[in-house]
């Protein structure tokens, strides 16, 4: 299936998946994709006490790589962004498991900082939800780390990311939502706490996608995640993953999930999110159909 010079390509390797996706920019939109990959990861499993990235978890990026690329060439696909998340990007050892990807399968990944990945969501939350929800606060709940940004244009006003992720919160042990909300307000100065409190809250990520399919709407509301953290505490990782939207391998930090995003809502003083599909690798697609490559990578350098 050759692809047309319009098209637009990227890899994004995350800790459960790496995943390729490929659209046409004549289409303006990631909604439909040309050309779709997925390669099941457990990097989570794969991080030792001091934070380096063990030797399985390395052969583990670099054989999805390997096949992303491979997979890329059979779809007619000559150039793609390939991007690494916090599990890689935050890793101990983030510049050899980059080094060794590049070496073993000729793709060198780009590590976009959490600022930037906070940009990136912002505008897919922009793009999906138009002009006309005036100024947006994009909540992003990842593994090692969570996003806010918020602004009124294409670019937010304000992007930060802070330690505080999902699989962050379950290694260090913190259950407490009123505990990662006052760390997270700590670490944010009264300015951007400002721009974050207006207009309304969008949530991205996977996370909030399983919250929302948890609680069987298209929004999050604080007394459903209220509701909802102490039933998750009581129930083991297995019984989680029987619940609706939470998949087996996001079992185990789905209560550390749903702790972040009430966190960031206590925050920001929203008491609900509409939530997006789109998230960090739309907004970078986005970037590079509305921007051109150079533009958008020089953007998120």
């Amino acid at each position: 299936m050759p692809t047309s010079p319009s098209t637009v390509a990227v890899l994004d390797v995350g800790c459960f998946s790496a995943h390729l996706l490929v659209v046409d920019a004549a289409l303006g939109s990631p909604e439909h994709p040309v050309f779709t990959h997925k390669v099941r990861l457990r990097l989570d499993k794969s991080l030792d006490e001091n934070g380096h990235l063990r030797p399985d978890g390395v052969a583990a990026v670099v054989e999805a790589v390997a096949a992303a690329r491979c997979k890329a060439r059979r779809a007619g696909v000559t150039e793609f962004v390939p991007f690494a998340t916090s599990s890689v990007r935050d890793a101990a050892n983030a510049d050899e498991v980059v080094r060794q990807v590049a070496q073993q399968t000729g793709v060198r990944l780009r590590r976009f900082s959490g600022r930037q990945e906070a940009a990136l969501a912002y505008l897919a939350a922009r793009r999906w939800f138009g002009w006309s929800a005036g100024p947006l606060t994009v909540l992003d709940v990842g593994g090692g780390t969570v996003e806010l940004a918020a602004g009124e244009s294409d670019r937010p006003l304000v992007a930060r990311s802070l330690p505080y992720g999902a699989r962050s919160l379950t290694t260090m042990g913190i259950t407490n939502a009123k505990t990662v909300q006052e760390l997270i307000r700590s670490a944010l100065p009264a300015e951007d706490l400002a721009l974050l409190r207006a207009g309304q809250a969008i949530g991205c990520s996977k996370v909030f996608q399983q919250l929302g399919r948890l609680v069987g709407t298209g929004s999050l509301r604080v007394s459903d995640l209220d509701a909802w953290i102490p039933r998750l505490a009581r129930l083991s990782a297995r019984r989680r993953a029987k619940l609706p939207g939470i998949s087996r391998h996001r079992a185990e930090q789905s209560l550390a999930g749903a702790v972040a995003a009430r966190a960031l809502m206590g925050v920001t003083g929203h008491r609900a999110v509409r939530i997006s599909p789109w998230s960090t690798k739309e907004g970078l697609l986005l970037a590079l159909m509305e921007r051109g490559p150079e533009a958008a990578l020089t953007d998120a350098a």
